[in-house]
């Protein structure tokens, strides 16, 4: 019933697994990757035909984690998968990027790839397993890709690469010292296709060596995918890639002349307006079944794209006039905004964010409900792309992927340089209003972030600023890298590469390359030129904001404290009891910790030192030999009980009392009244020894030795 085909490997140090012909056999191509105990089906499938008058290719990649394959139950009021995490629609772009360039150019047919966690050994991230599986179930399903690819996640720790690390290991790097990059690379057996990271000041030659050892390391993958598409693959769909020479010869014929000078103009608008209305020359020059080929769109593209790409490696001039190493104009401004807690604005040529830092409390932190388990993130950052921010009429609704890649990679970019939650306590929430747009916005968020977190009080570690790069890539073997991209020069170049840093490294790198040749010495050259656009543009961030701003007024005031976790119960109380009470009376903020660490907030920083004091007379010991300010609660014949410490008492006899001898302690104290006490030290069974003769009762200060003899003498007569 079943022709099932399997291929196993040994990968490091665990052991991949490819099978098909077993589940969704219904499907042009089905595969189900296991590495170690986590595996991920994933299924393709693909039109026969052309939908009439598209004119683009609708890949859509979905990557979906079923929470049944950690053995749990989602969590909410819904307990079902519903829309998609952060994780599920990172990971889908992260498939998407390196497999739609090698789709056989000119073929528009609906594909669909869908990617279902089944198992996760919370060991194995099933993101690289599921890239994988969707790679091989492409390679047997006949569709027209030029594959296979395979992806492989890298760490560096003591200066080694580490293969595919623990998901545990890649969890929150920036409290491990020790791991300094999460790296994901994806490529085929000539080139890398794709890369995205997360890494903490590396320098380019140690992020280069990690994109090379990556690559290394997904050979025998590829290798495994090209073994089990031998003896399982589909017949190849028969498709030939149209031939449309003549309509570009008649495209080019019609227009040429005016979309050169169109793309001769520098302002965006205008230019755009004028490679519009160069289109239009070309449609009225066009017969009506040239108007109707469905690859005029291609012919125009590659009109375009020849002008563009022609110009900069001939002639090293861009399209706004620009050298290839020249960065836009930058004007940089902090404390736009006057509630706010921090606030910047950053313009790059048509570029412009406007970046808005919040700071919370602990009660502001997100929960993130992952596979691996549940846990809390301060660090927020959010990207919103309007329509308006380039200049188009455009539906608004929920954050896309596009929204949610670009706000992740901004993200990655600037937590490297964050402070210790123990020494900023605060979550950080950072939100990007990106209000004009022609290249890298996410770039703009990177810098803009950066200088709004400063204005807000946050001491980071350094500043932090991105660049976008591009390349053009001849097929005679020329090309030109490219700093501080446009819009078009992205559409229409070879290479998309955002490097974001610090002066000391790279804290952020992500590369998606539309074309194989692109070698390692392209690569070395395009991230020595990026640090130069990197260096330039912190030069002119520092021109705004040297070091961090004054603190915002409205910003909370929090201070955090350690105590012994076996303390935590009586902070607690029975039921909440003591912390409730110490919230109602400081009328701060109180939220505590497993560790024993407690995070004190309120805009009032006297609520901040009583609510401090409270749990501070909770969980202190008294000292021997100190003074304390105590109340007497309960007099005795033999003394009276003075509570000294929290809610900690302690007896001072009669004898301790004053320097001369008393009929009753009634004499000279009453309850209620307020005493200054010294701790003695301790009765064989624990009780509290306290004095009060040998302190000042006015001052507060313990008596000198001869200043006790005196006031006794003084007493006794």
């Amino acid at each position: 019933m079943f022709n099932i085909t399997k291929k196993s490997m040994e990968w490091g140090e665990e052991t991949l697994t490819l099978e098909t012909g077993k589940v969704a056999r219904q499907a042009d191509g089905s595969v189900i990757a296991t590495l170690g105990e986590t595996s991920v089906m994933a299924n393709v499938t693909y039109a026969r035909e052309q939908k009439p008058g598209q004119d683009f290719f609708p890949l859509t990649v979905h990557y979906q984690e079923k929470y049944y394959a950690a053995g749990k139950v989602p969590g909410g009021f819904f307990k079902r998968e519903a829309r998609p995490t952060e994780k599920e629609t990172l990971t889908a772009r992260l498939i998407d990027r390196p497999i739609r360039p090698l789709f056989v150019p000119g073929f528009k047919n609906e594909v669909l790839v869908m990617c279902t966690v089944l198992s996760h050994d919370l060991v194995n991230d099933p993101d690289m397993v599921a890239m994988i599986a969707a790679s091989a179930a492409l390679t047997i399903s006949g569709v027209p890709f030029m594959g296979p690819i395979a992806g492989c996640r890298v760490g560096f720790v003591d200066g080694e690469y580490v293969l595919n690390p623990d998901v545990e290991d890649m969890h929150e790097l920036r409290l491990n010292p020790e791991q300094r990059l999460d790296l994901v690379v994806a490529g085929t057996k000539d080139a890398v296709m794709m890369v995205e990271s997360e890494a903490y000041e590396l320098t380019e030659e140690e992020m280069l060596g990690a994109v090379t050892f990556a690559h290394e390391q997904i050979q025998p993958v590829i290798d495994l995918i090209i073994s089990l598409a031998e003896e399982a693959a589909k017949e190849p769909f028969d498709f030939q890639p149209p031939d449309y020479s003549d309509l570009y010869e008649a495209v080019k014929k019609a227009g040429e002349k005016e979309m050169r000078a169109a793309f001769a103009i520098t302002d965006k608008q205008q230019r755009t307006a004028a490679v519009a209305a160069a289109r239009e020359t070309i449609k009225a020059a066009l017969s009506e079944e040239q108007l109707e080929d469905a690859n005029l769109g291609s012919a125009m593209k590659r009109l375009e794209a020849s002008i563009l790409r022609g110009d900069v490696v001939k002639g090293g001039k861009r399209i706004d006039g620009r050298s290839t190493t020249d960065v836009r104009p930058i004007i940089c401004e902090t404390g736009l905004l006057p509630r706010t807690h921090g606030s910047a604005l950053f313009t790059r040529g048509e570029t412009q964010g406007l970046v808005v830092t919040t700071l919370g409390t602990g009660d502001d932190e997100q929960f993130i409900d992952a596979l691996h388990g549940t846990f809390k993130s301060n660090f927020l950052l959010h990207y919103n792309f309007p329509p308006y921010s380039v200049g188009e009429v455009g539906r608004v609704g929920p954050p896309g992927r596009r929204e949610v890649g670009h706000g992740k990679l901004a993200w990655r970019a600037l937590q490297a340089v964050l402070p210790a939650p123990t020494d900023f306590p605060y979550t950080i929430r950072i939100v990007s209003e990106i209000t004009e747009s022609n290249g890298s916005s996410s770039m703009a968020s990177v810098c803009g972030g950066s200088l709004s977190m400063m204005d807000a009080g946050v001491p980071l570690k350094s500043a932090v600023a991105g660049v976008a790069m591009g390349l053009i890539l001849e097929e005679d073997g020329d090309y030109a890298i490219l700093t501080d991209i446009l819009g078009d020069e992205d559409h229409l170049g070879d290479m998309d590469f955002k490097v974001a840093g610090t002066e000391n490294g790279i804290t952020s790198l992500q590369m998606d390359i539309k074309v194989a040749g692109i070698t390692p010495e392209i690569m070395k050259n395009a991230l020595a030129q990026a640090k130069d656009g990197r260096m330039h543009i912190l030069g002119e961030m520092n021109k705004a904001l040297s070091g961090a701003g004054d603190f915002s007024i409205h910003a909370p005031r929090i201070e955090t404290m350690q105590i012994p976790t076996d303390k935590i119960r009586e902070v607690i109380g029975s039921g909440g009891k003591v912390i409730r009470e110490i919230v109602e009376v400081s009328g701060a903020k109180v939220d505590i910790n497993d560790d024993g660490v407690i995070k004190i907030a309120s805009p009032n920083g006297e609520a901040i030192q009583k609510a401090y004091d409270m749990i501070h007379s909770i969980v202190a010991e008294p000292e021997e030999g100190h003074i304390y300010k105590g109340t007497v609660v309960k007099i005795v014949d033999f003394g009276a009980f003075v509570n000294f410490f929290g809610k900690r008492d302690g007896l001072v006899h009669v004898s301790q009392i004053e320097n001369r001898r008393l009929n009753h302690p009634s004499d000279v104290l009453k309850e209620g009244q307020e005493v200054w006490v010294k701790l003695l030290g301790f009765d064989d069974r624990g009780k509290v020894r306290l004095s009060m003769k040998v302190v000042d009762q006015e001052t507060g200060e313990e008596l000198p030795p001869e200043e006790k003899k005196k006031k006794k003498q003084d007493d006794e007569d």
